[in-house]
């Protein structure tokens, strides 16, 4: 005797294959450790990190070894030039995450895979929010790990100088988790416009126009708002943001360290926003 199983209702298939939202973040963390552009970009972001910070206390020594020893110099002083060499490949970073913040969600609307992503997390938003939640972690490790070897490698460097300051010094650390944050924050905004776009080429574009053209142009317009304007650019605030933990808080822009990381903030939630009113709408 044969036993019919009825077939299970759209509704009831849908909700089988859909997934929790640990098991989102697990999905999204196997993708992102699997992709080659994901390894080889956060070994550039290690390598530039430990190179500029090498060449620029190679270059402050070199500099100081013509003129008054360093080693009597104010502890305020020496702290300043061990976090100014440690946070320098922050600057080129910066360019590195952001590409890859593209990638990552780009690279899924060329090969077809969002649709098997939407598919299995319907409502979409959660989707998102893993993959903002995994790239800001992975960064902010990344950029941590960078941070803080660079400021071994230019400890070292500076040590021949008589050069030296503690990493438990508030100027030194907060110098540091600030500008791994700033490459968390910046790859975030960047998987922002990458979903927005849905396209490498463009996302890349607009994103590096954001980080360094749009700078460069307001700073050529002899007028006034756009001189206004520069202190609330992304790419500004977030380099006041860390660069002026080790000045006590106080940048030359006129925003302190908390105002600039509210900006850089905002810049992201914009960004993260606007992906998700996108992403909502819009077919895969």
């Amino acid at each position: 005797m044969t036993t019919i199983t009825p077939a299970a209702h759209p509704s009831q298939r849908a909700r089988s294959t859909t997934l929790s939202f640990g098991g989102v973040l697990r999905s999204e963390w196997i993708k992102l450790r699997s992709l080659r552009s994901t390894v080889w970009s956060y070994l550039i972001v290690i390598a530039l990190s430990l190179g500029m910070a090498l060449i620029m206390s190679f270059s402050m020594v070199n500099g100081m070894s013509g003129g008054a020893d360093a080693s009597g110099a104010p502890a305020d002083q020496q702290i300043a030039l061990i976090v100014q060499s440690s946070v320098f490949g922050v600057y080129f970073g910066q360019l590195v995450v952001g590409v890859l913040g593209v990638l990552v969600i780009s690279g899924e609307y060329t090969t077809g895979m969002i649709r098997s992503t939407l598919t299995a997390v319907p409502k979409r938003l959660p989707a998102l929010a893993a993959k903002t939640v995994v790239l800001f972690t992975a960064t902010f490790l990344i950029g941590l790990i960078s941070t803080v070897g660079a400021y071994v490698a230019s400890s070292l460097v500076f040590s021949a100088d008589g050069v030296s300051a503690s990493i438990a010094e508030p100027g030194v650390y907060l110098s540091l988790l600030g500008g791994a944050l700033y490459l968390a924050l910046i790859a975030v905004f960047a998987l922002g416009v990458g979903t927005m776009l849905r396209s490498s080429a463009g996302g890349i574009a607009a994103v590096l126009g954001l980080l360094l053209l749009l700078p460069t142009v307001l700073q050529m317009i002899p007028a006034d708002w756009a001189q206004d304007m520069i202190p609330y650019l992304l790419s500004t605030a977030g380099l006041d943001m860390f660069s002026g933990a080790m000045s006590g808080g106080e940048t030359g822009d006129g925003l302190n360290v908390w105002q600039n990381l509210l900006v850089v903030l905002a810049w992201m939630g914009a960004s993260i926003a606007g992906a998700a009113v996108l992403l909502k709408r819009r077919d895969a």
